[in-house]
């Protein structure tokens, strides 16, 4: 029996292996194993186990448990989020209910990612993120696209509605004080013809409430919030126009009670035109925004609607969602793949840029494999369905990116924390500095400014965007190329690493064996191939396999009476075929049956030396030739090594191959650091070793036997042609089996955690600029003193410049 239990509360690795080696010991346990980085423990257990002294065992050490199957992860889409402070504050109120084990709010993406268990259900926290004001979007792409861009006209028409309201007022209140304007101003409303300032008042308090009303959002969320105690970007932005439209209107009213100079300290108008410059900001940044995830619209965009499959003989349309494994599919030219399959006739080029962002077609024929989204480009096919729409690999690419930009990397955590008490500081800055300058000047009107330009130009989104926006850019540019990159940490700590370790077979080489040489002696080369692929068709080993193909394409007839065969693991082979005794194998099995090899021995040694797998051959017990092979080198794998090396990485290479055929393959590609030898369980155990001195390990691998090598090293990284379990372990898939891939995705991650960084600089900047200038010290020391006005709109700029730098990234190739 087994189980998966989730561990909460280890703080370093110590912790774990402190765990495991007490579990270890219980009755009843046969193996435990504990992964730090992940937090779980697995445990293989028999009857013998008494599961409440497990659960005891893990309270008594410190921590908390919980088993899997009662572990639930969801993405829910949230509308209607204005700041990072609304993330924020949706984390805080989420996190205290009892079952909600971890939740991340992505506010650029407007997506929280949830886990939580079976104490609570699901309705129950989507009713609470109601309850706080916000919107839930269904998993449906249609209607959150639609919900966009219904978002994106609604704002549009308030802009356009308020600067409609907002041009006339700013002209009205600014007119009269400038020279030659003043004459375009109608004279019932001049301010400087007597008994006129009461209609200057009341039409800019006439043009400044509708615009008000059309930004009543602000004051709806902003207050609510801020009397709950949780004040957000809204809450800056109500409180600050408010305070100035009550001080205008206090001040109206002295002016209809005939006190006319009240008429210049009127501030409508900058009610007015924070509520236009904020609602253009946010227009802007809305559509920024939708720039960002423009790579994941285009990979749902490749996928077809309908499928035309074979049913009864005829040609049928049907919709893409009904489509069965193991229904009969037709691809005609310039049509899109339905879904994943394997041709079983005809022949075609296919273009699977959109999954590898190779750019060159594939040729396909029977049995060969195709992809959901990839466009045929010439032939007519049919194929047999293997996934349906949900699980195909564009499917699974969808989901691996929409999974990564609802992560943060750990790098947002400083702007997280600063979000959290942003806006609630800058109230209180605003508040006091305003006072300070009551005191100090006896003007009313002078601390109203600063009070307002304060909360106006202090900015949580720029902070809230910075690192989701670089990151859903960053991973969609990757899945663009091929590059999968599972998480914002994924993506951190491959701009970290130092070290990288990559598995020989399938990674540097092609994982296919192939058959390089053929040298025989006093024998005809036909007959001696044909007995030796004639024996080596009944072992199962892959080197016999290439033997065995390698005859098959030379149309070398094989032998059917085999009278006995034997394989000697580790070792070779021995069958009689034909009534002769042919034995093929290494050094250590031909000396043991007494077979003199003097006289092929030294050609034996130069082609190991060349990193091929030599096999002596003897029949009836004389040597007759050698048959070598070897796993050619990728293409381009000597070429990425060198790249990775030029970027100041270690390179490794682990293989379980001799050490000698590895040290050639490590001189062809010119690594230096070799593993050899090494059991495919012990691999782990390496990457471990050089953790442990201290170095930030890649481990790129293909294979299941690498599964535990790449979840133990600190970025797993799987060439996509691998198995399902390595690319499961893994925390970046490359789905073109090259080693370049493996170069591009740590350069993408090198720029994007540069652009999050240059983010969070302008961000903060911004702030530490902006702020102490609207509290007035440029004007302490002579300089101008920060209008309101000019404030909201730097704070609408700092959003609008932060997506456009991680929109910078969309060129990277």
């Amino acid at each position: 029996m087994e189980k998966i239990i989730s561990i909460q509360g280890m703080s370093c690795a110590g912790c774990a292996k402190s765990l495991e080696d007490t579990v270890n010991k219980l009755i009843g346990i046969d193996k435990a194993n504990v992964n730090f980085a992940n937090e779980t423990l697995y445990v293989q257990y028999n009857e013998k186990l008494n599961l409440d002294d497990l659960f005891n065992v893990i309270e008594k050490l410190g921590f908390k448990y919980l088993e899997q199957n009662n572990i639930k992860e969801v993405i829910i889409s949230i509308g209607g989020m204005s700041c990072a402070g609304c993330a924020k504050g949706l984390e805080k109120e989420i996190i205290k209910i009892d079952g909600v084990e971890k939740i991340e709010v992505n506010f650029a993406t407007e997506k929280a990612k949830i886990i939580y268990n079976n104490k609570i259900r699901l309705s129950s926290i989507k009713n609470k993120i109601q309850d706080m004001g916000f919107k839930i979007l269904e998993e449906n792409i249609e209607e959150k696209e639609n919900f966009k861009e219904k978002e994106i006209k609604i704002m549009f028409k308030k802009v356009i509605l308020s600067a409609i309201f907002g041009v006339p007022l700013l002209f009205i209140s600014m007119a009269p004080m400038i020279k030659g304007l003043n004459k375009l101003v109608p004279n019932i409303i001049n301010i400087n013809i007597n008994n006129n300032p009461f209609n200057y008042a009341l039409i800019q308090l006439i043009l400044t409430i509708p615009i008000m009303i059309i930004g009543k959002k602000f004051y709806i969320n902003g207050f609510k919030l801020f009397f709950k105690g949780k004040p957000n970007m809204d809450s800056l932005i109500a409180i600050s126009t408010t305070a100035a439209f009550l001080y205008s209107l206090y001040n109206t009213i002295n002016i209809y009670k005939g006190d006319l100079h009240f008429a210049h300290s009127l501030y409508y108008e900058t009610v007015g035109i924070i509520i236009v410059l904020i609602l253009l900001g946010k227009y802007l940044e809305t559509i920024s925004k939708g720039k960002t995830s423009d790579a994941i619209k285009k990979l749902m965009g490749l996928a077809p609607k309908y499928a035309t499959i074979i049913n009864d003989g005829q040609e049928e349309k049907i919709a893409i969602d009904e489509v069965l494994i193991n229904d009969i599919v037709i691809a005609k030219p310039g049509e899109r793949i339905a879904v994943d399959g394997i041709v079983i006739e005809g022949e075609t080029y296919i273009d699977e840029a959109m999954l590898t962002g190779e750019s060159i077609p594939v040729y396909k024929q029977k049995d060969s494999r195709v992809f959901a989204g990839s466009i045929n480009k010439n032939g007519y096919i049919k194929f047999k369905a293997t996934k349906t729409s949900k699980d195909t690999a564009l499917a699974n690419i969808i989901k691996i990116v929409e999974d990564a930009q609802a992560t943060k990397a750990p790098i947002a955590k400083i702007a997280d924390v600063v979000s959290g008490y942003f806006v609630p500081v800058v109230c209180v800055i605003a508040f006091v500095t305003s006072i300070i300058w009551l005191f100090a000047t006896k003007d009313l009107e002078f601390s109203l400014k600063i009070f307002v330009s304060v909360l106006v130009i202090a900015c949580p989104c720029a902070l809230g965007l910075a690192t989701p926006t670089a990151i859903m850019v960053g991973t969609g540019k990757g899945a663009e190329n091929g590059i999968l990159i599972k998480s914002g940490e994924a993506l951190e700590t491959a701009y970290k690493l130092d070290t990288i370790i990559l598995d020989k077979t399938g990674t540097i080489t092609e994982g296919k064996p192939i058959v390089t040489d053929i040298i025989c002696e006093n024998i005809d080369e036909i007959e001696f191939l044909s007995l030796v692929a004639s024996a080596e068709k009944m072992s199962e080993h892959p080197l016999g396999e290439a033997i065995v193909k390698d005859a098959t394409n030379k149309n070398i007839q094989f032998y059917e009476n085999i009278q006995h065969f034997e394989a000697k693991i580790g070792f070779g082979i021995q069958a009689i075929i034909n009534n002769k005794n042919i034995v093929i194998g290494n050094k250590k099995f031909l000396n043991s049956l007494n077979i003199n090899l003097s006289n092929m021995e030294e050609k034996f040694i130069n082609l190991a030396n060349e990193g091929k797998t030599p096999m002596y051959v003897a029949i009836d017990n004389e040597i007759k030739g050698i048959i070598a092979v070897a796993d050619p080198i990728k293409e381009n794998s000597k070429q990425a090594i060198e790249k990775l090396s030029n970027m100041g990485l270690n390179i490794f290479m682990i293989t379980g191959d001799n050490k000698k055929t590895a040290q050639a393959i490590a001189n062809q590609v010119n690594i230096k650091n070799v593993f050899a030898e090494v059991l495919p369980i012990d691999k782990a155990n390496y990457v471990e070793q050089l953790k442990n001195e201290g170095k930030k390990v890649a481990m790129v691998g293909d294979g299941i036997n690498d599964a535990p090598a790449l979840a133990k090293s600190d970025l797993g990284i799987a060439i996509g042609s691998g198995t399902d379990i390595a690319i499961e372990s893994a925390n970046v898939v490359l789905i073109k089996n090259d080693l370049i891939g493996v170069y591009n995705a740590i350069k993408l991650s090198k720029k994007t955690i540069i652009n999050i960084k240059q983010n969070l600089f302008w961000a903060f900047i911004y702030n530490i600029i902006g702020i102490p200038i609207a509290c007035g010290i440029l004007y302490i020391f002579g300089g101008p003193l920060l209008n309101p006005m000019i404030g909201a709109m730097a704070m609408s700029l700092s959003s609008i410049s932060v997506l456009l730098n991680a929109l910078r990234l969309r060129k990277f190739k």
